[in-house]
């Protein structure tokens, strides 16, 4: 890979949210909370990795990184090896809160071995879904953290799919972000293997109208974000989380588990109903809490070259 040395992209990966409430495993939402990175292929070999921000210090500093897992799963499917690199990552989204940091990682590291293969090999939009749903396992953190805006995610027998739509300009959204972590593993652990016929009818009815709200009639979120087949199966592994949305949705907010959790989206109607929101929680919640006030993003993750 020679021809390869020298060359450097800057990715950019906005955070996400998944599920919404009731569109469990297909529904998912790109915001406006990003993790960068910058990538040089070098002409020494071995990897040199650094992290700043969110999990310095902490993650893998080795192959074992994800972006890099990531990177290689994308040559190996192209059957290339991964060239020698530099790797430097600027990581603001928190790390097991519910806001897929791990499919920023995935998407990171995959927009990377685009961009460094730019004229080389060529990738679809489908392409990099299912690359990054190899590896993420499911695609609903991973198609909006790849495209922006709000992703319908589904599977076929081709491999995954998505459909983006653009949200309503007056859908503000609302990101509470606790101190302590939530594992996904744990949190799918406690999900049933089936569900009452009338939640999974409930579910399918609240999952189209939330699509509608979105896009179109904000003014429904409330309804639109109602659940029965994931949220109440896992309170008890995050009661905070469960008493601070049950609060705000008593006072009329549409308040929702941020993925696998523990944060809280909360999908206000407008920026003024954003601000009581906030009111809310700092007069009920008993833990600190993070507030972001976070914009839609609806550009996706962005590969370009950078300077040498």
């Amino acid at each position: 890979m020679t021809q390869l040395s020298g060359r450097r992209v800057h990715v950019k990966v906005p955070a996400t949210s998944a599920n919404l409430g009731p569109g469990f495993d297909t529904l998912g939402l790109a915001l406006a909370l990003y993790d960068e990175l910058d990538v040089e292929v070098r002409d020494a070999p071995g990897l040199e990795i650094e992290v700043r921000g969110v999990g310095a210090g902490e993650v893998p500093l080795d192959a074992s990184h994800l972006v890099v897992r990531a990177m290689a799963h994308t040559f190996a499917d192209r059957g290339l090896e991964l060239p020698p690199l530099r790797l430097v990552a600027e990581n603001r989204i928190p790390h097991g809160r519910g806001l897929g940091s791990s499919g920023a990682a995935i998407v990171a590291g995959v927009m990377a071995a685009k961009g460094l293969l730019d004229g080389v090999e060529e990738f679809t939009a489908d392409d990099l879904l299912a690359l990054a749903t190899e590896l993420e396992g499911h695609p609903d953190n991973v198609a909006p953290a790849l495209f922006g805006g709000l992703t319908i995610a589904w599977t076929t027998s081709e491999g995954p799919r998505h459909k983006k739509l653009i949200v309503h300009r007056g859908v503000s959204p609302l990101v509470l972000v606790p101190e302590h972590e939530m594992s996904t593993a744990l949190a799918r652990s406690l999900q049933p293997a089936s569900v009452p016929h009338a939640d999974a009818v409930f579910n399918v009815s609240r999952s189209a109208l939330l699509v509608a709200a979105l896009i179109q009639s904000p003014e429904l979120l409330l309804q639109a974000t109602e659940d029965k087949l994931h949220q109440a199966y896992r309170a008890e592994a995050m009661p905070e989380t469960d008493r601070l949305i049950k609060a705000l949705r008593d006072a009329g907010h549409p308040a929702v588990v941020s993925g696998a959790g523990p944060s809280i989206l909360v999908l206000a109607s407008d920026p003024s109903e954003r601000a009581d929101a906030g009111r809310v929680v700092e007069a009920t919640a008993e833990t600190v809490w993070q507030a972001l006030p976070l914009a839609v993003d609806f550009k996706g993750a962005t590969v370009t070259p950078a300077a040498s």
